[in-house]
């Protein structure tokens, strides 16, 4: 059988967030960003309300995320976003973010995100980074599925924005040990494993809702500077040095960075096709587990897209969560 032709769209990797979406109107769209309090979050969010459509920002900080909301509004003539609070590592709080919203949702853009420099852990004992990069999410996204089929009746289709990373070449998931009680914690992998984790989510959820008109895709927004590095051990720093250096990515700008999500909101490409992985505003090749990232780094790995893994972390994180 042949190879599917691989999806493409008129951006590249410079184009910016506006760019994408030059000339469309969202008016009448709600969406949802999380992590909208700082970083790509904010450019996705203000990116997405001067193109008119109702966003909400949903965020630990709600002081930050008024901030915020207060900047967009001025910037977007009048339109100003609502703050939900959401920390995503605290299953209760996620629960009253999904109990606040009412009616339709067109866009959940699953943006946040956070990495660790050590161990770190829920009140269950979960591996803080799986725990909110994509449990949280997955809570989220579940609790919301009907505020989407809403959607995607209202509109003729509701888009999930899964927000993945290079990272996930690191490492797969380890479904033995996800989180880390018995071999020595290292928190890359850990990461990395939360990242193939947010692929594998629309994979899943998109072989599972596309039948109620929803479909997922994961986005690499590539080497952005952004608050997300904080809490960089030295070792983290070095290796994202020796990357850039080996030329496995350019830093982009905070407005770079969001066009791919933003495009895989928005595009028409992705209008009714999820379970992709995207990078620089195109669906990435598929590349051998065992492939070096440094020669294929725009690539996705077969573990982030296997549908099989997809099904099984499904039925695992829904146990978790006692969903």
């Amino acid at each position: 059988m042949a190879a599917r032709e691989l999806i493409s769209t008129p951006f590249t990797a410079s184009s910016t967030a506006d760019e994408v979406l030059r000339g469309v109107d969202l008016t009448g769209v709600r969406a949802l960003v999380t992590g909208a309090s700082s970083g790509i979050g904010v450019e996705t969010a203000r990116a997405l309300a001067a193109a008119g459509a109702e966003v909400t920002l949903a965020v630990r900080n709600t002081a930050a995320g008024d901030t915020v909301a207060q900047a967009i509004e001025k910037a977007a003539g009048g339109i100003r976003p609502r703050v939900l609070r959401l920390d995503l590592a605290d299953r209760a709080a996620v629960t009253r973010c999904v109990d606040a919203w009412s009616g339709p949702l067109h866009l959940l853009i699953n943006n946040a995100g956070v990495v660790t420099g050590g161990p770190e852990r829920t009140r269950e004992g979960w591996e803080l980074q799986f725990a909110t990069n994509h449990l949280g999410h997955f809570a989220l996204a579940t609790g919301l599925h009907g505020a989407l089929a809403l959607g995607a009746a209202d509109r003729g289709g509701a888009r999930i924005v899964s927000v993945s990373s290079t990272a996930h070449m690191r490492a797969g998931i380890d479904f033995d040990d996800l989180h880390f009680e018995r071999r020595g914690y290292d928190p890359q992998l850990a990461y990395a494993q939360s990242k193939t984790a947010n692929s594998l989510f629309a994979v899943e959820a998109t072989r599972l809702w596309a039948g109620d008109g929803i479909t997922a895709n994961a986005v690499n927004p590539g080497g952005v500077a952004t608050g997300l590095q904080r809490n960089f051990t030295t070792r983290q720093k070095q290796s994202l040095d020796a990357a850039e250096a080996a030329g496995v990515f350019t830093y982009k700008t905070v407005e770079q960075g969001a066009a791919t999500s933003i495009v895989a909101a928005v595009a028409p490409q992705f209008a009714h096709s999820g379970g992709h992985y995207l990078d620089d505003a195109q669906e990435a090749y598929t590349v051998p587990d065992d492939a070096d990232l440094a020669q294929h780094p725009h690539g996705v790995k077969a573990w982030a897209l296997d549908p099989a893994t997809a099904e099984r972390l499904w039925a695992v994180s829904a146990g978790l969560l006692g969903t």
